[in-house]
């Protein structure tokens, strides 16, 4: 059978049905005697249906252990019956997707060996030390519970947490328990059939260099990962209970500016909240009915489910899944809807306008409400006093509004710009703490002062995919605060008799319009990974002098040269570039780290005077970045497919 298959295998690839990388991988795991019988009957399944497109996805690559960790399908787009196996709950098959570019069993203790690998060789003379957390994906648990093995059998503790948990609370338990490393197994906002792993390190924020080519390099040299480890040599899983729940509650209380005020107000402030079958309700519930806030849960979502049921995507930046609280919203008058993705680490939000009707607010506007009310209140209370301002900052990314930075600027405050993920945010905060001789266990009013006087006050940051960040206790985006630091600001808001879209209106009127459009193309398999990298190969080489009606008026290539942001620091290299077109006008071009997807950014900007009309002004905007995207959409396809501009 093994070499009826092998040579099915070979004629393939001579007919240019499978990659020569792909038809490699095969053999090799065909002549694996070791391999479980699910994964050899799954590969005899595929090879004798002639299913060459889908093992080509499943075995164009070995996953790859990048900066983040891992992402990939756990289920394939073709489920084998032997995947399928007894029936379990939800109609999950039983077994993950075989293959090296799947999110597997091997694929996790591949990760986890090289993870414990690199902290033997970091913390010298240590046992590794060791958090997990997972979200509600078909998988997670096993794959987590697998990992804490992994690290229980080379002799080190792995802290486990009975139940899903959101990414910042596993953040910050890597910093409470002392650990070295923390592990989320998440896919976070991805559709139902991928799952992921993230790594962070000792700091709570998610690994960057050197650490990161340190751990991939561990990882890329595990040859034959142990899929059923056991304990020894005093390794131990030590299972987490609600103490570091309740230490997170309480950190998370630090973010409240005005207690009274949502005392008061948010006992009249209606909110309705989903966290789309994942692990927001663990928490948000909790932290916004001890802040005095009324909360409608929606029912129908609040139920861990790895198929996400409800809804297309779980991921709060598609207003499809905010449609089921926006109804529970309508049904109550209710003034606004939260919502939060699988590991509750992006929040998305819908705002009761003045005529009854519920508008979405755009990850920018959400990021701008609450950086404008954090930077007004902290001053007005005193927190931030005259002359402090060159001490305080803003933190985005490249990609994100640059209201913020007008704001910034505006309030004498400098503003950081990184490149696109929350973990270049969390290392700026990790470089902050450092230089103000660490927290230790003063309050956070001493804190705050020490970081002004010593080091640098983080006030906000935030990315326009819908992550935010208020305190440095967490290192990653947080939408448990995020929701708290929200409910906050539209309790403020009210209690001035308006809503959050009269407020972003105000901010308008006195920083100026500014509006951002994102455009995603979906190039999804191995073919699609090529289109990807030749499309920005293609504006690397020979970028365009005219972007639709437009010149371009200069480019900055995020992978050459040397680039520092406004403390003088490199940054790292990425393949990204920005595009000025003039007049506040900016397109970036990148392509996702997370998905398969071409990622294309449009800003513009225009000067808005008291008496203008801004609706007017917004539609014609608006209408400016639509043509832009449209021009971009066309030229990309023609570079992904091999033409020139």
């Amino acid at each position: 059978m093994r070499n009826d298959l092998a040579e099915k295998v070979g004629g393939a690839m001579q007919a240019g049905q499978l990659s020569v990388e792909s038809g490699g991988n095969i053999l090799k795991m065909l002549s694996n005697q070791s391999e479980s019988s699910y994964i050899r009957a799954s590969l005899a399944f595929l090879v004798q249906g002639g299913e060459w497109a889908e093992l080509n996805n499943r075995f164009f690559r070995t996953l790859a252990f990048g900066t983040g960790g891992l992402r990939g399908r756990t289920i394939g787009q073709v489920v084998t019956e032997a995947e399928k196996g007894k029936p379990t709950a939800l109609g999950r098959p039983e077994f993950p997707a075989a293959g090296t570019n799947c999110m597997n069993y091997e694929n996790v203790a591949r990760a986890t060996e090289g993870l414990v690998n690199y902290l033997k060789k970091n913390f010298k003379g240590e046992a590794a030390k060791v958090v997990f957390a997972h979200d509600t994906r078909f998988f997670s648990k096993e794959f987590t519970e697998l990992a804490a093995r992994t690290v229980a059998a080379a002799g080190g503790t792995a802290y486990l947490f009975a139940e899903d948990r959101s990414t910042p609370e596993l953040s910050f338990a890597v910093r409470h328990l002392g650990a070295q490393a923390g592990v989320e197994v998440t896919a976070s906002h991805n559709p139902s059939h991928d799952n992921g792993y993230k790594v962070y390190f000792s700091d709570g924020a998610q690994i960057v260099e050197p650490h990161a080519s340190g751990i991939i390099g561990e990882v890329g040299a595990v040859r034959e990962p142990n899929v059923n480890p056991q304990a020894k040599d005093g390794g131990k899983v030590v299972v987490l209970g609600p103490e570091v729940d309740e230490a997170y509650l309480l950190a998370l209380r630090e973010l409240i500016l005005e207690e009274e005020m949502l005392k008061n107000e948010g006992a009249n402030l209606r909110v309705v909240f989903s966290p789309l079958h994942g692990t927001g309700v663990r928490i948000v519930p909790t932290l916004l009915e001890r802040a005095g806030v009324k909360v409608s849960l929606v029912k129908d979502q609040a139920v861990g489910d790895g198929r996400f049921p409800t809804v297309k995507s779980p991921n709060p930046e598609n207003g499809e899944a905010l449609a089921m609280g926006i109804d529970q919203a309508n049904r109550a008058k209710a003034d606004l809807v939260v919502a939060t993705d699988p590991d509750a680490d992006r929040m998305g939000v819908a705002v009761r306008d003045g005529t009854g009707n519920y508008q979405l607010l755009t990850g920018n506007q959400i990021g701008s409400l609450l950086a404008s009310y954090r930077i007004e209140r902290m001053r007005a209370k005193g927190w931030i006093r005259s002359g402090d301002e060159k001490s305080c900052c803003l933190i985005k990314t490249f990609v994100t509004t640059d209201l913020q930075k007008e704001m910034a600027n505006s309030a004498g405050m400098k503003c950081v710009e990184t490149l696109t993920g929350f973990k270049y945010i969390g290392a700026k905060l990790g470089i902050y703490e450092k230089k103000a001789g660490g927290r230790g266990k003063v309050t956070a009013e001493e804190w705050r002062r020490k970081r002004i006087e010593q080091s640098t006050f983080f006030v906000f940051g935030g990315e326009e995919s819908y992550g935010y960040s208020g305190g440095d206790f967490v290192r990653d985006k947080d939408a448990n605060g995020a929701a708290l630091m929200l409910v906050e600001v539209a309790a403020w808001a009210k209690s001035h008799g308006r809503n959050l879209l009269e407020e972003m209106d105000q901010i308008y009127r006195k920083h100026g319009l500014y509006l951002e459009k994102l455009g995603t193309m979906e190039m999804p398999g191995a073919e699609g990974a090529k289109q990807i990298a030749r499309a920005v190969e293609s504006y690397q080489k020979s970028p365009p002098k005219e972007w639709g009606n437009r010149k371009v008026l200069g480019v900055q290539d995020y992978e050459k040269g040397t680039h520092r942001d406004v403390d003088g620091e490199e940054i790292p290299k990425e393949k990204m570039l920005m595009f000025d077109l003039g007049n506040g006008f900016r397109v970036a071009v990148r392509a996702s780290g997370t998905e398969p997807k071409m990622k294309c950014y449009f800003f513009g900007k225009r000067k808005v005077g008291p008496q203008e009309d801004l609706a007017k002004a917004k539609k014609e905007l608006t209408k400016e970045l639509d043509l832009l995207w449209d021009w971009t959409r066309a030229d990309v396809e023609k570079r992904a497919g091999g033409g020139g501009n």
